[in-house]
C-alpha cells in the first residue's frame, strides 16, 4: 500500500519528525511504501516539498496571529482561512495523485493550530476523497496555554482534530486520549514515542570518539547531559540545582540543543544562574546538529547520538512533556537518569517500572545523594540501565509500534 505522511515539517530533531520517520521504518519494514509531504523535508525522504504547508509560512503566520490572543468571533478571518486553505489543496491533491496514495497519515496537522487553513484543507480533502486517514496527534490546542483566547469560533472543534468516519486519530499520552474523548467524544488509540530497541545503539567511532574533548572534558570528569531544548518547561534550573548540590569539581552540566525557539531569555537565566552557583554549564548547541559534518575550520559538529556514549549520567527535570522523547531514549542508549515526576510520566512511563532517580518539583537530599553513588559506582549504574532496557524493550519498542500500527492499518 501507498502511504502517504504529510506534515508542516518533517525534518530535524523536534519530536514529530522523529516519530514520523519511526512509523515509516516500521510501515516500511511491514511492505508498505511511504512517500512525504510537508513544507520542510529531510533530503533523504521521498515526496513532495511545498514551503507553503509550512508553520513558518507568512501567510500561515499571518493567520496564526490573527486569530489568538483575542475572544470573539471574525468572520472575515475565516473566510481567509477558507481561501487559503483551496489553495493548499492543490500540492496536496498534487501529492495524493502523483504517488497514488491509498492512506494518509497525518503528523500533528489536526493537533496543534499552527498552520490553520492546512487543518482545513487536508479534512476536506478527506472527506471529498473518502480516503482512509490516521490522524497522529502529538499535542492539542488546549493543551497550550497560548490557544486559549481565539476568535474563530467553532473552527477549532470542526478541524483540530475533525471528526470523519475514514480518520482515526492516535495521540501519545493517556490524558489526551481522555480530553479528547471528553471534549469531542472522539476514540483514539494510545500510540507512545518509541525506539528501536531490538537494535542496541551504535557504539563510539572515530569521529565520535573526540566529543568530550571538544567540548573542553577530560576523560575524568562526570558529563551530566542535558539532551534536550532550552525552553523553561524543561526545568533546566532543577539540573543546575542538582549539579550546585553535588559540589564536585567533576560534574559538568552540557546542554546539547539550541536556545531561541521561545527566544533567548530563559538560556540568559540559566547562564547566569549556573555561574552564580558555580556551576559548570557548557551550552554545546553549537557542535550538535541534525547530520555529522567536518567544517573547512577543522571543527566537527556532532549528532545527539554521538553525545550519549559519553554521559555519566542524565538529567531530565522536565515540568511538562507530551511524552518524554528523550527520556526513553537515554533508556536505550543505557544510561542512569533523574527525572522530574511530570504528569504525563507519573501516569504512562512511571507505571512500567524504569528505575530513574525521582524529585517532585525539587531537587532533595536523598536525590543528590543517589546521584553521587551511581556517579561514584559505575557497576551499580550498570545493572539498573540494563534493567530499564528490557522494560524499554517490553513498552516503547518498535515491536510495540508494529502491533499497533497492524490494528490501526
Amino acid at each position: 500500500m501507498n502511504i502517504g505522511m504529510i506534515s508542516t515539517r518533517l525534518a530535524g530533531t523536534d519530536g514529530v519528525s522523529l516519530e514520523a520517520a519511526k512509523l515509516a521504518f516500521v510501515l516500511e519494514h511491514l511492505g508498505h511504501t511511504v512517500y512525504f509531504c510537508a513544507g520542510e523535508l529531510a533530503p533523504e525522504l521521498p515526496g513532495l516539498l511545498a514551503p507553503e504547508l509550512h508553520f513558518t509560512d507568512p501567510v500561515a503566520l499571518d493567520l496564526q496571529k490573527r486569530a489568538f490572543g483575542r475572544a470573539g468571533y471574525d468572520p472575515e478571518l475565516i473566510a481567509e482561512i477558507g481561501e487559503r486553505a483551496r489553495e493548499l489543496k492543490r500540492p496536496l491533491t498534487a501529492f495524493l495523485q502523483q504517488y497514488q496514495i491509498e492512506f494518509v497519515i497525518a503528523q500533528n496537522v489536526f493537533a496543534i493550530p499552527m498552520q490553520l487553513p492546512l487543518g482545513q484543507a487536508l479534512a476536506e480533502l478527506l472527506q471529498e476523497l473518502n480516503l482512509p486517514a490516521l490522524a497522529h496527534n502529538h499535542d492539542f490546542y488546549w493543551e497550550r496555554p497560548r490557544f486559549a483566547a481565539h476568535c474563530l469560533g467553532d473552527f477549532l472543534d470542526q478541524y483540530f482534530p475533525p471528526d470523519l468516519p475514514n480518520l482515526r486519530h492516535a495521540v501519545i499520552n493517556s490524558a489526551a486520549q481522555r480530553d479528547l474523548k471528553a471534549r469531542r467524544g472522539i476514540d483514539s488509540t494510545l500510540l507512545p514515542n518509541v525506539f528501536h530497541f531490538e537494535t542496541p545503539p551504535p557504539p563510539l567511532d572515530a569521529f565520535s570518539a573526540d566529543f568530550r574533548q571538544a567540548i573542553g572534558l577530560t576523560d575524568e570528569d562526570w558529563l551530566i547531559l542535558q539532551p534536550t531544548r532550552v525552553v523553561p518547561r524543561k526545568g533546566i534550573e532543577l539540573a543546575i540545582g542538582l549539579l550546585a548540590r553535588l559540589n564536585d569539581p567533576r560534574a559538568k552540566l552540557v546542554i546539547t540543543h539550541h536556545a531561541g525557539d521561545e527566544g533567548l531569555d530563559y538560556l540568559r537565566q540559566l547562564q547566569e544562574m549556573a555561574a552564580a552557583q558555580n556551576v559548570d554549564l557548557r551550552y554545546v548547541a553549537d557542535k550538535v546538529g541534525d547530520v555529522r559534518q567536518e567544517l573547512a575550520d577543522g571543527r566537527k559538529i556532532y549528532t545527539l547520538w554521538d553525545t550519549y556514549p559519553h554521559a555519566d549520567f542524565v538529567t531530565y527535570p522536565s515540568l511538562y512533556e507530551g511524552f518524554g522523547n528523550a527520556l526513553i531514549e537515554t533508556v536505550y542508549f543505557r544510561k542512569p537518569a533523574l527525572v522530574n515526576r511530570y504528569s504525563v510520566y507519573v501516569e504512562d512511563i512511571a507505571p512500567c517500572g524504569f528505575q530513574f532517580i525521582e524529585i517532585d518539583g525539587a531537587v532533595t537530599d536523598k536525590a543528590v545523594t543517589a546521584v553521587h553513588d551511581l556517579l561514584t559506582h559505575p557497576k551499580k549504574a550498570r545493572s539498573i540501565v540494563d534493567y530499564n532496557y528490557q522494560i524499554g524493550l517490553e513498552h516503547f519498542s518498535y515491536g510495540t509500534l508494529q502491533r499497533i500500527l497492524e490494528r490501526l492499518l
